[in-house]
């Protein structure tokens, strides 16, 4: 699941830790329309590598929580979503995304089956209203549904090869979760659920919890050894993973067959928002796709920079940034035409009015974590 960047023009939100932020001298900044801990003193490059090789922990509050109950729940999230859902066990988890008419993103999204009648379902931040109300445009006869956005629930992110000693400290059911399930928990004699999920293709954990218990939970995360970490580390962690981010990389205007997320649309389960679109896009021939690419040479570059290939255009970055793993300079493009490129293939991308040449590769950039 992804974070929308986009910030809306209201007055920003905020999370519950935002006084332990600052006492830890974060950098704060707006984000999807909270104040979000962009980066601490040790810096974005230290907060990464101490996800890729030990424990950092993020404050992910902002993003989007609603649940979904009741025998109509299921064929509701079936007809709004494009994954199957039928599929997701009782603790189990999936990736899919809700879809417009004309099969464009409108988001990516996390559903949980907490319950055989009961689901959260966490989208970003800047689009929980909107896909909370496609949700609901798709209750039909089938059965009551119960539903409701959460408002007062707090998610922390423990990610990285020692997160599972971590959390199983604090959450015994933790140790037996794996990849891509959950459990719900008690913290403090208070309801909460623990998800073997994440942004950054380390093992890692997210710990909702209600906003009560949040800064006793950051605390004992941060007392247990994890660095805390901002939404910066977050970008660059994703971005070696070749993760998608909302507003950028996948949007209403893109289609999950241009951003090659086409193994999260299910077709046989019947009807969903944006299916037809999506088989005529399949028939007719997608007309780009994205793509990763990684930088020969010392440049960085970041969004909206052009593509070439000669002197042709063939696309446009939609991420990019330094990977301190790689330490070299890493990308998302859509590159058309879409049978025109291939891993190996080279481009180069205009950084500031300079040509870089770049390496056409299939992310992730680097190896995630054994799950």
């Amino acid at each position: 699941m992804s974070d929308d960047n986009g910030t809306a023009e209201v007055a920003l939100q905020h999370t519950p830790l935002e006084a332990e932020h600052r006492a830890l001298g974060a950098k704060l900044g707006p984000f999807a329309g909270w104040l979000m801990p962009i980066s601490y003193p040790a810096g974005t490059i230290a907060e990464h590598a101490a996800v890729r090789n030990s424990v950092g922990a993020f404050d992910v509050t902002h993003l989007g929580k609603f649940t979904a109950s009741g025998p109509g729940a299921l064929p509701t999230l079936q007809r709004a979503f494009t994954n199957d859902v039928s599929k997701v066990p009782l603790g189990g988890a999936q990736y899919g995304m809700a879809l417009n008419d004309r099969g464009g993103i409108e988001d990516d999204l996390i559903v949980y089956r907490l319950g055989e009648e009961r689901f959260l379902v966490v989208p970003n931040a800047a689009n929980v209203e909107r896909v909370y109300g496609a949700f609901a445009a798709q209750i039909g006869d089938e059965g009551e549904v119960e539903s409701g956005v959460l408002h007062d629930w707090a998610l922390i992110a423990v990610q990285g090869p020692s997160s599972p000693d971590l959390v199983g400290g604090l959450f015994p059911v933790a140790s037996d979760l794996a990849y891509f399930r959950c459990a719900e928990a008690v913290y403090r004699e208070e309801p909460a659920v623990v998800s073997r999920t994440g942004y950054t293709g380390e093992r890692g954990f997210e710990l909702f919890a209600p906003y009560e218990q949040a800064v006793d939970l950051w605390r004992e995360v941060l007392a247990a050894g994890s660095a805390p970490a901002g939404l910066a580390a977050r970008d660059t962690l994703r971005t070696e993973m070749g993760y998608p981010l909302h507003g950028n990389d996948i949007s209403p205007s893109r289609t999950p067959l241009e951003a090659g997320l086409g193994w999260a649309v299910s077709f046989n389960k019947g009807d969903f928002v944006g299916r037809d679109a999506l088989l005529a896009q399949r028939e007719q021939g997608v007309p780009d796709r994205l793509w990763g690419l990684l930088m020969d040479d010392r440049l960085i570059p970041r969004p909206h920079f052009a593509v070439y290939r000669g002197d042709q255009q063939v696309g446009e970055t939609t991420s990019g940034t330094f990977s301190p793993t790689l330490q070299r300079g890493i990308a998302m493009a859509y590159l058309s035409p879409v049978d025109g490129f291939s891993p190996g293939d080279r481009v180069e991308i205009d950084v500031r009015g300079r040509r870089g040449q770049a390496t056409v590769v299939k992310p992730p950039f680097v190896d995630s974590s054994p799950r």
